[in-house]
């Protein structure tokens, strides 16, 4: 699912609805971004040999895996893509504190959120025009101060894309329901169909065929006359056929 878009009508009544579009979500652009800068940030700034070095990109791998992974999981679990992007989003937390940390160990500042240069960041990813070159040369030729924010821009607009998504989610689910609730409303839809069915040919085994025209006919009940109240066997054709027959009268069934 994206943020913006709305189910087609039809999608309610589809068992296995749309999935896998994750490469359409805003946030997971945002986590991509952030998952390619990460890389090129912790090559630079920190030891490959340090655990943090790792920890760093595992974190920004994670964030962009468990989007993908609970996008297609969505077909049949909602509860799986609420648990999975909810994993992303606590993944690109952990990234943001050690983006802070590195800021703070290093005597640098963080930038302010409302900045000129944040609101340049955030501009940047919003445009979808960008091939990534942008960033890539952010982080391989600027100061640790400005990489490092750039990079701490990027991982929070994408977890407050995330954020968002959760949000979304929540709602779908409480107005929609999951998929063993999809799965229950279809068997009992096409179980209701299936006896109407049975009940349409069973009627038509036990019904008459009018002498007149050659159709079904119908069991009705007079409702005016002598015979009002009694049963009697009406043409289904009726009021272009006027056949009758009692109603306790023997016929041969249609083959």
């Amino acid at each position: 699912m994206t943020i913006s878009d709305n189910p087609r009508p039809d999608e309610a009544q589809r068992l296995i609805p749309r999935h896998g579009g994750y490469r359409r979500l805003r946030s997971f652009r945002a986590a991509l971004a952030a998952y390619d800068a990460t890389v090129l940030f912790c090559d630079r700034f920190i030891d490959r040999r340090s655990r943090t070095h790792d920890q760093m990109v595992q974190a920004a791998r994670s964030g962009v895996r468990n989007i993908e992974e609970g996008s297609v999981a969505s077909a049949t679990s909602k509860k799986t893509e609420l648990k999975l992007t909810n994993v992303a989003r606590a993944s690109l937390e952990e990234l943001m504190r050690d983006c802070e940390d590195f800021l703070r160990h290093c005597g640098l500042t963080v930038w302010d959120k409302d900045s000129a240069e944040a609101r340049k960041v955030r501009a940047w990813l919003a445009s979808d025009r960008s091939d990534g070159s942008d960033v890539s040369d952010i982080m391989k030729t600027t100061a640790p101060e400005v990489a490092t924010n750039t990079l701490l821009c990027l991982v929070n607009q994408a977890s407050y894309l995330l954020h968002r998504q959760l949000e979304r989610l929540e709602r779908d689910f409480v107005e929609q329901g999951g998929f063993t609730e999809r799965l229950y409303a279809v068997r009992s839809k096409k179980r209701a169909s299936d006896q109407s069915d049975e009940s349409d040919k069973s009627d038509a085994k036990k019904s008459p065929i009018c002498s007149k025209c050659g159709k079904s006919m119908r069991l009705r009940t007079a409702r005016l006359g002598p015979r009002a109240g009694s049963r009697f066997w009406g043409c289904a054709a009726y009021p272009e056929c006027k056949g009758v027959r009692p109603a306790d009268s023997t016929f041969e069934q249609p083959t």
